[in-house]
């Protein structure tokens, strides 16, 4: 079965449908000031920033890459999620209400607090490069599963995708962009679940036969349960999903910004845990596809064309495997989970350069200035983004270097901000050294799989898994600056 016009039509109404949504807001004045661009005046419904924070977590890359990593191993990806419970509890008890009480739409503005304004320029610094990173991965991650369902060029969709979600960021403020996210989640949520129905029934003898398959081949396993630290182990990916999930609902300007978006502390809270338990079932569909999809065809291994990669087997599907009109529909859930981080992306970003750079320090700014400094840091945010999605499809290996340095920037950036929050009278100098030195770890672990053998410094590489890098590096930095905070203050001490 391949795609018919009644697929195109779909396709477009949705998208368009979300896109001129989000664009009416501009005539609404939702977003003709400063503080509705970047919070929405602290008014909108919490149960639509619950929504826009799952699909903040989701993007184009769980979409695919979930069911691929099923579909060639097992549930082992799912146990990124179950971390996630931890993380939104700590969220409701430590981080919501702290920055509810120091009233900044800024992440980094309880950093100037604690550290100086160099600590909040510095992380405020590595989040724009890494949202810049972000949205160029997201866009060239999204263009190629569509050129492969529709065949459209590449750089056409990046430049097309990354236009029109910068449109509507820009026009609607973040009240386009949650309200935007929440009719997306619901659009993914609905393809995501038609997938998983489809497939369960498709089998050629029954359902049945889709679990005795799986269950065979260990598709449902949740990973080894062995203390390795070398291998993706249960016990290695639920601390990798705890330290990023952490990071993620503490100091994440994505959602740090939501935060400030409801009306009480009590509705940002409801929103942050409906959003991230939300997330868990959904996940929980994701891998079920991929396994699905082993089942189906392996039960009918001529539908599939040998040679396809596992990230690739679902597109597949998603083309000759479902019916006309729900091929459109899931190609559109596909585009909107990339599309609202992107607008995501877009929005926080601009937030930041206008609190912690332009404004930062003047009360002299009015509305109008603010408004032109938002506008243009987003149509430059959004801008770069696209440039480095289209420099990422010529040059090999720029993908993985990227998440690699964002791997080094957000780790210094946690350990940063748990430092701050555990020692109360921490002294700057101990913080520099303690980043410093997490930094450098970080970055070891980071470019140890790039020394090849025979190269000096082979016998220097780590040899602990790549989902430790933000562990040990967040560790480093929180220990090291809490030992040499305690050694200074015993100094102190003795000198008087």
């Amino acid at each position: 079965m391949e795609i018919t016009i009644l697929d195109y039509i779909v396709f477009f109404v949705f998208v368009g449908g979300v896109a001129l949504f989000g664009c009416s807001f501009w005539s609404k004045g939702k977003s003709n000031s400063a503080d509705k661009f970047t919070s929405g005046g602290g008014m909108l419904p919490s149960w639509v920033v619950g929504m826009s924070i799952f699909a903040t977590f989701v993007s184009s890359i769980s979409f695919l890459g979930l069911p691929g990593d099923a579909y060639k191993g097992n549930w082992n990806p799912f146990v990124f999620s179950l971390s996630i419970p931890i993380a939104t509890w700590l969220a409701a008890k430590v981080f919501i209400p702290l920055y509810r009480g120091i009233n900044s739409v800024s992440a980094y503005h309880y950093l100037e607090q604690r550290y100086g304004y160099w600590a909040r320029c510095y992380v405020a610094v590595c989040y724009l490069l890494t949202q810049v990173a972000r949205i160029g991965s997201i866009l060239l991650l999204l263009a190629l599963p569509i050129n492969t369902m529709f065949g459209w060029d590449i750089s056409t969709i990046i430049i097309a995708t990354g236009v029109i979600t910068l449109v509507y960021s820009v026009l609607g403020g973040i009240s386009a962009v949650v309200w935007t996210d929440a009719i997306q989640g619901i659009i993914l949520i609905v393809g995501a679940i038609v997938c998983a129905v489809l497939l369960t029934f498709s089998m050629p003898e029954g359902p049945g036969q889709l679990f005795d398959i799986a269950s065979e081949a260990g598709k449902f396993s949740l990973g080894s349960f062995s203390l390795s630290l070398t291998e993706p182990t249960f016990w290695v990916v639920f601390i990798y999903g705890l330290f990023v999930n952490m990071q993620n609902y503490g100091i994440d300007q994505n959602y740090v910004q939501r935060y400030m978006t409801t009306k009480t502390t009590a509705e940002a809270v409801k929103s942050t845990l409906f959003g991230g338990l939300l997330y868990i079932p959904v996940s929980l569909v994701f891998v079920y596809i991929g396994t699905a999809l082993y089942s189906y065809y392996t039960a009918s291994p001529e539908l599939l064309p040998a040679g396809i990669p596992a990230d690739q087997v679902f597109p597949y599907f998603i083309v000759h495997g479902l019916p006309t009109g729900i091929t459109g529909l899931v190609v559109a859930s596909l585009f909107s989970a990339g599309m609202s981080t992107v607008a995501t992306s877009i929005n926080s970003s601009a937030t930041i350069v206008l609190t912690d750079f332009v404004k930062h320090g003047r009360k002299d700014m009015d509305e109008k200035a603010s408004m032109k400094v938002l506008y243009s840091s987003s149509f430059l945010t959004g801008a770069a983004g696209i440039i480095t999605g289209l420099l990422m499809m010529k040059i090999d290996g720029i993908l993985d270097a990227w998440w690699k340095l964002a791997s080094i920037f957000s780790g210094g950036m946690l350990g940063l901000f748990l430092l701050a929050l555990v020692c109360k009278d921490i002294k700057r100098p101990a913080a520099v050294i303690a980043v410093v030195l997490g930094l450098l770890v970080i970055a070891w672990m980071s470019l140890s799989p790039l020394i090849n053998e025979g190269s000096p410094f082979w016998k220097f590489r780590s040899e602990l898994h790549t989902y430790l890098t933000i562990v040990l590096g967040t560790t480093v930095i929180f220990c090291s600056g809490f030992l040499l905070n305690m050694t200074g203050r015993k100094k102190t001490i003795t000198n008087k």
